[in-house]
């Protein structure tokens, strides 16, 4: 189930993943900071960074950077503004994507790239079955109420409560939802892949230079969470599959 800092962790270690790549001394723009902890990160290791984000973002609450809202369209900065622009986990909730990147394209320097993180087609799947192991996780502890405590009218009574809460849970769980803006959890294990937005940023003017595996197992329902160490799901994801792609674009010249 999701835990904050587990997510921290996960990112740490993306991290460490992006800054092999990053020109030093850059200037950067990440899209999406979500929590500010990445911007924060790359202020800690020297980089000039601007973080925005929606307003109404999950993490509203959880800010360890100063992340500027935005309108989730219009990036508010000058033409040419930016070495790099970085995102992480985030272009595939966007509905209008060709405007942004478009706008991308406006304000990085020339010569600039791009670099995002992306969830995997292995994420999508897993996570699809994750989704349902959650629903165990939520409902196991609430089975043996299920057994009355007795025959007096309390203990019925609380026992018919615990089962039409697990019913509720269960119905709420019926059908896996989708984590991007098109399609669904299905059709999301074909739209998740490398082919897929290799394509997507050739068709908006981009040329791609890397689209590597982060090499990190984990699902969106962050299934045992800390118990299954970092180094674990380093070799897990060699079975199972990364759960990140990163890809590092370039706006093709003229375009």
């Amino acid at each position: 189930m999701f835990n904050i800092e587990f997510l921290h962790v996960i990112r740490e270690f993306e991290y460490k993943e992006v800054i092999k790549r990053l020109p030093a001394r850059s200037s950067i723009l990440e899209i999406g900071g979500g929590t500010g902890y990445q911007a924060k990160r790359l202020t800690e290791d020297g980089y000039s960074v601007k973080s925005i984000d929606i307003p109404n973002s999950n993490y509203i609450d959880q800010k360890e950077f100063p992340v500027m809202p935005y309108d989730g369209r219009n990036i508010p900065f000058p033409d040419a503004s930016f070495d790099v622009v970085f995102s992480s986990n985030v272009l595939e909730h966007v509905g209008d994507l060709p405007y942004l990147q478009h706008e991308i394209k406006r304000v990085l320097k020339p010569g600039g790239k791009c670099m995002h993180l992306m969830p995997s087609s292995a994420w999508r799947f897993w996570t699809n079955l994750a989704h349902y192991i959650e629903l165990i996780q939520r409902e196991l502890p609430h089975m043996p109420r299920l057994v009355p405590n007795g025959m007096s009218r309390h203990a019925l009574k609380d026992a018919l409560s615990v089962l039409r809460l697990m019913i509720g849970t269960a119905r709420h769980y019926a059908v896996v939802p989708r984590h991007g803006e098109r399609g669904n959890a299905m059709t999301e294990v074909l739209s998740f892949s490398a082919t897929y937005w290799k394509r997507v940023f050739r068709k908006s003017g981009f040329a791609i230079h890397e689209a590597s595996p982060t090499g990190l197992f984990y699902t969106g329902h962050m299934v045992l969470g800390h118990e299954v160490s970092i180094s674990k799901r380093q070799q897990l994801a060699k079975w199972l599959g990364s759960a990140c792609i990163i890809y590092v674009v370039r706006p093709r010249e003229g375009q």
